[in-house]
Order: structure tokens, then sequence, then C-alpha cells
């Protein structure tokens, strides 16, 4: 999970690029980075790991000229997070100078990585399947031109190819020095792309294209359309935009977590709002929560703060039980689902919440949280409830249990790291110390996001084991773990 955007602008666009990064700074905290392009073609880009206000200084952006750009927030899920040759964007010089940002997981690196070196006679420097995707998009590029200047139409040709060549989840963003912005989306659609635009004061049009809605209407852009699974999106110098399809079986299925946990409550996606998708998930979860736990057990509900209060305020108004918060947060540490290393998220835990015993003591608690993937950090809230008094203690998850490998972008790449694979709900509770667990049905969750919208199917791979590419094998998941624990 990353967080990138691109602009075309009528003057600098380093500022703008900073201050979206800033909002999409949830879906990434290990590194950051800026690059932009004068309309001569020189190329200007600064990146470094950390978080964006720590990231970049007075003398940086000054550097970054131009009135096109893009801008990346990263969460390691390929590569390593302590290298910050892994920091994004990427850039290769031929053909023109191209700068690209991505979000989402490759799943054929193996394939791409020999046929680049063997056949497309391409060096690779690092482990990160965004290196390996900006040589591809080249790659195919170098192919389709034809003549000095390039055009539009090979600009599709190209993506056309890159479709073809590529597996995974891909939402990318391109610069291509001298002539425009490139975006584009896998087939299915995993990973959310958003486009916006403005009207300059001279008349013409200024573009945005992002991961979350919230970054355009916080730059008073009008949000345009989500782009569609397989299209692609190329605005040139002028402003003028061109789209294609150039996915041969397009199919809107998009990531279940995003929902769930990774966007912004104030988002749309995909024509979802997830503040209310959120609701609609504690409505669900209720029902099932009181078929499995006696309501005299329950004597206040809280939630795991932030993303799961929604759910929390829609099961205490279901049950009829009193809402209460009793974690306060510490908002100046990250969130702790998207660092690396279970060592630093335990240690994070009990800085970034403190339980306050007032709220706890002598009293029969639910906590909701989002969801639970290794555990740790509920493990450790748990803990904090039973310190703080607690007389007993309910977890509830707004999502199902996480058993199987998210391959698409989020760093669950390990059946072993889960809490829940392998386990009955019986053995989670207690092996996280919980006097119940309850979680939601993979089909409530479902209902829940797609409920009054147009979507019509989702990817609930970690929930269900179901891979909707259909290139995700036995042995790919047995490869992705080695790989990580080697």
């Amino acid at each position: 999970m990353c967080g990138i955007v691109g602009m075309v602008g009528r003057g600098p666009v380093n500022q703008e690029i900073y201050d979206s990064l800033l909002l999409l700074q949830h879906r990434g905290q290990d590194s950051t980075g800026i690059s932009t392009a004068e309309r001569s073609g020189t190329v200007h880009m600064h990146k470094t790991r950390g978080q964006v206000r720590e990231s970049f200084r007075t003398r940086d952006m000054r550097g970054l000229l131009g009135e096109i750009g893009l801008g990346h927030v990263r969460y390691a899920t390929k590569g390593t997070a302590s290298n910050e040759e892994e920091a994004q964007p990427f850039y290769v010089n031929a053909p023109y100078g191209i700068v690209l940002v991505h979000n989402g997981n490759l799943t054929n690196t193996r394939e791409l990585s020999a046929e680049l070196f063997h056949k497309d006679r391409r060096h690779l420097n690092t482990s990160s399947d965004t290196e390996l995707l900006v040589n591809v998009l080249a790659h195919e590029l170098q192919e389709s031109i034809s003549g000095l200047e390039l055009d539009p139409e090979q600009v599709f040709q190209a993506v056309t190819r890159v479709h073809e060549r590529v597996e995974g989840s891909y939402a990318t963003i391109a610069l291509i020095a001298g002539y425009g912005l490139l975006a584009f989306r896998d087939p299915f659609g995993i990973r959310p792309l958003i486009l916006g635009t403005r009207k300059h004061d001279d008349g013409h049009y200024e573009w945005v294209v992002t991961s979350e809605s919230l970054v355009l209407e916080n730059g008073e852009f009008e949000i345009v359309r989500d782009v569609d699974p397989g299209e692609a999106v190329f605005i040139d110098l002028e402003g003028n935009l061109h789209t294609r399809q150039c996915a041969k079986d397009p199919k809107l299925v998009p990531c279940s977590f995003e929902y769930v946990y990774l966007a912004r409550p104030d988002s749309v996606m995909n024509g979802i709002a997830v503040y209310e998708a959120r609701l609609r998930m504690g409505e669900r979860l209720a029902d099932t929560i009181a078929k499995h736990t006696p309501r005299e057990a329950i004597d206040v509900v809280m939630p795991i703060p932030d993303s799961s209060r929604p759910a929390a305020m829609q099961v205490a108004r279901k049950l009829g039980v009193e809402y209460r918060e009793g974690f306060y947060k510490n908002r100046y540490v990250g969130r702790t689902f998207i660092m690396p290393g279970q060592a630093v998220r335990k240690k994070s835990v009990r800085q970034k919440l403190n339980a306050m015993s007032s709220e706890f003591k002598g009293k029969n608690v639910l906590l909701i949280d989002d969801s639970i993937v290794r555990g740790t950090t509920s493990k450790e809230i748990i803990q904090m409830a039973r310190d703080a008094g607690a007389k007993t203690v309910t977890f509830a998850s707004a999502a199902p249990p996480v058993r199987y490998p998210h391959v698409y972008g989020i760093n669950m790449p390990s059946r072993h790291e889960l809490v829940a694979h392998g386990r009955t709900i019986p053995e989670i509770a207690e092996e996280l110390g919980a006097d119940f667990v309850v979680y939601q049905e993979v089909e409530d969750l479902k209902a829940a996001i797609l409920e009054g919208s147009d979507v019509e199917d989702l990817d609930m791979s970690c929930f269900d084991g179901r891979y909707i590419t259909g290139t995700v094998t036995e042995e790919y998941l047995e490869w992705v773990e080695g790989s990580q624990e080697s």
C-alpha cells in the first residue's frame, strides 16, 4: 500500500504535490519522494526515508521546478523498507526520461526480472517491483515510437503491452519528460486511482490523478471519475486529456481492505464512500455479536481509534449499549499495522494508545477494531484494557479472520504471521488473551461495502483465499513466504 499523486498545472506544482502527500501520509510512512519537470524537459527529484514533513526542506522544494509532477508515500511491501534506494519515484533516462510511481504489487516479478535482463537488456539496481514496472514501460514505449515526436496513440500502445506482460496490482503514474503525465490502472482495478480537474484563470484546465478523493476536495478540484480498470489516461503539457481502454477484459474488483482500514474515512473510492461502508460494517457486525455474546456480558462498547470508530458507534447503537472512548491516541506515532517488524509494532502500541482506567474499571468491555492481522497490536490492547481494570474483554473485528497472504499490495506475505491462520476462533481468543473474540462474516463484509454501489465484486483474498487475477499459485505463495523469511 502506498499513496500516489500526479499533477499537470499552469504554474509550479511542487507545493500542491507536497500538500497532497501530507493528506496521503496514512498510506505510507517509510519514505517519500517528489519529482517535477519543466516544459523544457528538465527533470527534478527529491526522495528520502521518513515522513513528508521531515523529508522536504525549503531548499528541496525550491529545486522542484516545473508545471508537471508526481509524488509518493511508501509503505514497503516489496523490497526493503530501510533501503533509501527503493524510495519512489524511479527514473529511467530513455526514452525521453520517465519518472514513475506505483501503488500495488506485481506478482510475476521473477519472470519479469529474467525478461528484462535477457530480452530487454535492462539493468535493475534494486529488488523493488516499481523499478521493474518503469523499465517494462520504458521498453514498451521505446518499441512503440515511430518518428521524432511522441503522441498519445504510441503511449496507449505501450500501456497495452504493459498489461500483457505484467501481473498483479498496479495503480501507476508516470511523468514523460517534455510530453506529459500518464496514469493507468491494472485490469482489475485492485488499487484505487481517481481523476480530477479545475479550470485555471487563463481558461486552461489543470489535472490531478491520485489514490484518494480527499486530495481532490482539499485542492478544490472537481472529481471527474475513477480511472477505469485497464484504462490509460494521458495529459499533455497543454492540459489536453486523452484516454483509452488498454486491457482486453477489464473488470472492476477493488481491494476490500481499502474500505476496512487503509483509506481515510472521508474518501470515496469506486463510487463507495468509505465512512458509509464502515458504518454498514458496524451494523452487520452488531448482528453477529448479538448471536454469540449475551447482552448482559457487555457494559460498554469502545473503539480502537481511529479507523474502527464508525463501526463501533453503529455496534453500540444497534446493541443498545453505551458507547465510550476508553483509549486516548497519541497522534504523533505512526499507524502500527504499516510499521515494519513485529518488535516495532509491539513497542509502538503503548506509545500510541493510553487506556483511561476510569472508563475500564469493573466493566465488561466490548472492544471494536477494524481488523486483526498478526495479532500483535490486538494482544497488547487487550492487556492494556485488563491492566486498566476491565472485568472482561470481548474483542470484535469489523473484518473477517485474515487467514491468507495478501499479495496485491498489503504487507501480509506469510501465513505464519497471521494469528488466524490454522487457529479456531476460541484458539485465537486464547492467543490474544481475550475472553471472547467475534469476527465479521465474509459475506457480511462484502455486502456492507457493496451496498448501493455499481461495483459487483471485491478482492477479499486475505479473507477467503480467492486470488482474483487467477495467476497466484501455491508455489508462488510459498516462494513469497520464503523470500520474506530469508
